[in-house]
């Protein structure tokens, strides 16, 4: 309620438009948040949202994890514009390996940010000789591509970001329709090795698929977090000792082996408080970035091929021919994958091929020690990223207190041996992180972590830079230096200076390997920065202030950024120091002397006594009393000379000499480089490609839709043709009719109506829905129709009882209300002669007051009966109006039941009815209706008149309390007095 005096005014409608804001933000900040673990050969997502903590997204036939995988499906309409051939992802793209070979991309991560000449990729060809790889040129961008024969021969190659698009949509769909709402936020894991041009690729192929990449976390790291989040560290900052772990992930690949350094930390929270967080940090990584399940497969590959040839009806074909042959080698790297991971669990296993090569058929029994035989090399390597993890780190293996396995590979029997023997104690090998789902739950924790819409415990990780960044800038000459060595670790900021006071432009830039062979280490561009408002700037130094340019100061600050570990530019300014000359008034001399002056060198200055001793400014307080009193005593000292203020008067005002740096901000532009940085045009041309795409895919689900509709429709139409309800509702013209349009319906959809438009569908289906609906309506009603009537009259009877019930209680109530009245009369009569008889006016006062204590037990039961209240009739529960509605309701629907039931019977069963079931329901609920209401409205009344009763009953019963309390104390004190007489008398 508003305060007296004040009147609430109604919100005007900026007010309204504010809060509506306000709750748009609210709910927008409160969206799910997607963690993508992107691996080689599957995708796996997690969802965090309101409601569903960290959950792993299925696939939309139930899997935990995806196959990264998409295909087309040729149309018949080849070339058509508006028509795109039909999408498969997962297992549903690999299936079609043996069909369409040169139509499903599998495993395109290898490929991403390279381009099409070097030797990765064409490694990556040789085992998918059927796909049609070019170079995606595009704007001089480079970049690999793929052209299908699914589509036209002018369109444009689909490059690898926009097929890695294409399985982030389906990841996203399936998350939406698991969060029933939009999900956009994504935290995506990338291997440790990537540099820029890979992670850009990412996260154009994020954006291309409508994702927001609120972060990119490395593989190691995003498993580090996962082993984290259920576990507590001890705290450095209170004397313990971190933990070192080493997260060791083998995937289809590649390997990487990443040092944690685990510990708890206390930092200030808000306010005066502190907190503990737990901390990941990356001590050292190191990689073999072709050591992976891909390769093991390979190796088996290449010892069927080989053994294949050797049969005598595949003598004459080549090892080469075999190998490049699209839908053969499809065959081969799938099962070589199958009997991979057989080995890991059995030690022999076998290969059945029916027309492998040119019809011809091959078997092959494979053990696990021929395996290990053919992967020998590979699994000398396995021991190396540990090892250079660990000379980099300069932490012995006796300092890591597990080695932490992840990926699907590291089951492979071979590689934990190795692992065993590298480092000496089995029990370091541990487990205890999902070996396929770490990663991902890792990163979504970290995506809820970065999201204001979640409250989750605090794991801070810091990552470093694999890569070293240098800077290179034209002053004089073109001069080029490191900024950041290798293992740097992100976020931490470096102030880069620069003697220059005009606009100048610089480049950062990553030191990677180069893909191509020869030189060992190139410079890969990232960022070009540009300054657009120094050359103005240092000139408002000098103008202002008086700074010459030799004494301006310009600095860059440059970080490696947190979120996707790239350099970037976060701050900028130039400076300058220069002497200005302040005067001391009255009031800072008195300060200087009080001690209240300005700090020297960031202190306060020291006070001192009469004698020149430092006080103690830190000392314990004297008595209270005390201290009132030699503050009166010292106040009246200080104002008893009277030549003080002619004394201050007299001080001279001396100036001081400061020095004060003035800064300025720079502003300045950041331009992305690199071949994955696309124009704004060709952008757009992307995901106008994708949405026709998404748009025609959309229209085939709906035409096979209509299409599926149309034909279970006729099926069940023939069916219900013979059945007697649907003849007995129907004429044999009629039954005719549909029969002919149900042929003629059929035929044509196992001729044109395979490709008919969705239109077409859905105007066949109304046809027929046309004939078949209002018979299969008369039949229904004819079932339905006899027991409705029936609910009806039976409502009707019950309605027709309860009118007599309620006429019999109107009565009833009249005729009782008239007998109590008639006895109410006569009883007062009687209580007045009576009370007139017993009191007579020739009593004393003595007597009179005797007679009033004792009236209530000396009258007669008449006389006590006459002082209550007379006994009222009961009010009738019913009155003449509920009466009036209820019999206006019963004879409206009875006589509309009647004349409907007439006109029905008059009808023929194949004609339209006249009675509906449904208008019967209608009618018996209107009936409900109003027996409820007067049903609820006499148990209300019979309530009331229960509750009115009893008060009067407890009233009664206290009035007769009361009244006794009053003659007992009266009692008391005559007794009291006749006492304190006698006593009197005695003395």
């Amino acid at each position: 309620m508003a305060p007296p005096g004040r009147r609430r005014n109604p919100l005007s409608l900026p007010s309204l438009f504010l809060a509506f804001c306000l709750l748009v933000s609210t709910a927008s900040a409160a969206s799910a948040v997607l963690g993508i673990d992107l691996g080689t050969s599957y995708i796996k997502a997690a969802l965090v949202k309101p409601g569903i903590p960290l959950e792993i997204v299925l696939s939309k036939d139930s899997k935990r994890k995806e196959a990264s995988a998409v295909a087309f499906k040729p149309s018949k309409n080849k070339g058509s514009e508006k028509e795109f051939p039909e999408r498969l992802y997962g297992g549903d793209a690999l299936a079609l390996q043996g069909r369409f070979p040169g139509d499903v991309y599998p495993n395109l991560k290898p490929l991403l940010g390279l381009p099409a000449e070097v030797d990765e990729v064409t490694s990556w060809w040789n085992r998918r000789p059927a796909l049609q790889l070019v170079d995606a040129k595009i704007e001089g961008r480079q970049g690999v591509g793929f052209k299908s024969g699914s589509f036209a021969d002018d369109e444009k190659p689909w490059s690898v970001e926009e097929l890695l698009a294409m399985e982030l949509k389906n990841v996203r769909e399936n998350a939406e329709s698991m969060a029933s709402g939009k999900v956009v936020n994504a935290v995506i894991t990338v291997p440790a090795f990537y540099t820029a041009r890979e992670k850009k690729a990412v996260e154009l192929a994020a954006e291309l698929a409508g994702l927001n990449v609120m972060s990119l976390v490395t593989d190691g790291v995003a498993v580090g977090i996962n082993y984290a989040t259920s576990r507590t560290f001890p705290s450095v900052s209170e004397g313990g000792q971190p933990e070192f772990h080493l997260v060791y992930d083998m995937g289809a690949g590649s390997t990487t082996a990443t040092l944690l350094r685990f510990q708890g930390k206390t930092v200030k929270d808000v306010g005066k408080y502190n907190k503990t967080i737990q901390e990941v940090q990356v001590m050292a990584t190191a990689w073999d970035k072709t050591l992976g399940g891909d390769a093991l497969n390979g190796v088996i590959v290449d010892y069927l091929v080989d053994e294949f040839i050797t049969k005598p009806d595949a003598k004459k074909f080549t090892a080469s021919e075999v190998k490049n042959h699209g839908r053969t080698a499809a065959k081969l790297w799938r099962d070589a994958e199958r009997v991979r991971q057989v080995l890991s669990a059995n030690v022999e296993t076998s290969f059945s091929f029916e027309g492998l090569y040119e019809d011809v058929d091959f078997r092959h029994k494979f053990s696990r020690t021929k395996f290990e035989e053919l992967a020998e090399g590979f699994a000398d390597r396995v021991a190396g990223p540990i090892e250079e993890v660990l000379a980099m780190s300069r932490i012995p293996m006796k300092e890591i207190n597990s080695i932490i396995l992840h990926g699907g590979a590291v089951r492979t029997p071979f590689v934990q041996k190795k692992l065993e023997a590298l480092v000496g104690d089995p029990a370091k090998l541990r487990s205890n992180v999902n070996a396929d789902e770490a990663a991902v739950f890792g990163a979504a924790f970290k995506g809820a972590g970065l999201s204001p819409s979640f409250k989750v415990k605090e794991i801070r990780d810091i990552d470093v830079a694999n890569h070293p960044v240098g800077i290179r800038y034209k002053e004089g000459s073109v001069k080029n230096m490191k900024l950041f060595r290798e293992l740097s670790q992100n976020a931490f900021v470096k102030h880069m200076p620069f003697d220059i006071q005009d606009d100048l432009e610089f480049t950062l830039y990553q030191q990677v390997q180069s893909p191509f062979a020869g030189s060992k280490f190139i410079e890969s561009d990232v960022l070009r920065v540009k300054s657009t408002n120094l050359t103005a700037s240092v000139e408002k130094l000098g103008a202002d202030f008086g700074c010459k340019k030799w004494n301006v100061s310009t600095r860059f600050q440059i970080q490696i950024s947190p979120i996707d570990g790239l350099p970037e530019v976060i701050s900028a300014h130039v400076s300058c120091s220069h002497e200005v000359v302040e005067k001391k008034g009255m009031v800072e001399n008195i300060k200087d002397k009080l001690g209240l002056g300005a700090k020297k060198d960031g202190q306060q200055e020291v006070l001192k006594d009469e004698n020149g001793e430092e006080v103690d400014t830190e000392s314990s307080p004297a008595d209270p009393l005390d201290e009132a009193t030699s503050s009166v005593s010292s106040s009246s000292e200080a104002t008893s000379p009277s030549d003080a203020p002619e004394k201050e008067k007299k001080e001279e005002v001396k100036p001081v000499v400061k020095k004060k740096t003035e800064i300025i901000k720079v502003a300045f532009t950041q331009t992305p480089l690199g071949p994955e940085n696309l124009s704004k045009e060709e952008l757009r041309r992307m995901k106008d490609r994708l949405a026709a795409f998404d748009a025609s895919d959309r229209s085939r689900y709906a035409r096979s839709e209509a299409l599926n509709t149309l034909e279970a429709f006729t099926y069940r139409a023939r069916d219900v043709i013979t059945e007697e309800g649907f003849i007995a509702a129907s004429t044999s013209e009629i039954r005719q009719e549909i029969e002919d349009l149900l042929s003629s319906t059929s035929e044509w959809l196992y001729g044109e109506g395979v490709d008919a438009p969705v239109d077409t569908l859905k105007s066949k289906l109304k046809d027929l829905k046309n004939l078949v609906d209002p018979v299969s309506k008369r039949a229904a009603e004819a079932v339905k129709r006899p027991k409705s009537v029936e609910l009806l009259q039976q409502t009707l009877d019950q309605t027709k009882m309860l009118l007599g019930v309620v006429e019999d209680s109107i009565a009833s109530a009249a005729a009782s209300a008239a007998s109590l009245a008639a006895e109410a009369s006569k009883s007062a009569t009687e209580a007045a002669s009576s009370v007139s008889s017993v009191v007579t006016p020739e009593k004393s006062g003595d007597e009179l007051d005797e007679l009033e204590e004792g009236l209530e037990s000396d009258l007669p039961s008449t006389a006590s009966s006459a002082t209550e209240p007379a006994t009222t009739p009961d009010a009738p529960l019913y009155s003449e109006e509920d009466l009036k509605g209820i019999r206006e309701a019963y004879q409206s629907v009875s006589a509309w039941l009647e004349e409907k039931t007439a006109l029905q019977e008059k009808l023929k069963p194949w004609e339209d009815s006249a009675l509906s079931s449904q208008e019967l329901e209608v009618k018996a609920r209107e009936l409900n209706e109003a027996v409820s209401g007067l049903l609820t409205r006499r148990i209300k009344v019979g309530g009331d008149k229960k509750a009115k009763s009893s008060k009067s009953k407890s009233k009664s019963k206290s009035a007769k309390a009361s009244k006794s309390r009053k003659a007992e104390k009266g009692k008391e004190t005559k007794e009291s007095g006749k006492e304190k007489n006698d006593g009197h008398d005695e003395l």
